[in-house]
């Protein structure tokens, strides 16, 4: 199963989302999308989610805290826990065996991160 890890900023457009999204990989053969718990309730996510047919999966911050990732943000770090919301999302989403497919990229503006994962989804 491939899984998309996001994170954003709170006031991310969609058009921030989907930039995120293609510049990990696009949305081809995702199976769902996935970021911190706290942000599942956010507009522009859920609006992607829709525009793209796929389900929010919602990763609590303590699973993300404790998920290696292969980049890291100081910032994200210290509020997180994890080095990046978007990988570990995409890794604890994906399920066991999860590996990135694609490591952070960012939206052109900077408000969101994507990651991309596989794994067998349990």
């Amino acid at each position: 199963m491939k899984v998309a890890g996001l994170g954003f900023r709170r006031n991310a457009s969609v058009a921030s989302l989907r930039g995120a999204l293609d510049a990990a990989g696009g949305p081809k053969g995702l199976a769902a999308i996935a970021t911190v718990s706290d942000k599942t309730d956010a507009a522009a996510l859920r609006d992607l989610a829709r525009e793209l047919g796929l389900p929010v999966r919602s990763i609590p911050a303590g699973v993300l805290a404790e998920i290696k990732t292969a980049t890291q943000s100081e910032l994200i770090k210290a509020r997180f826990g994890t080095g990046s919301v978007a990988e570990a999302a995409a890794i604890a989403a994906a399920g066991r065996g999860a590996r990135l497919i694609s490591v952070r990229a960012a939206s052109r503006d900077r408000m969101a991160i994507a990651a991309i994962a596989e794994g067998d989804g349990e």
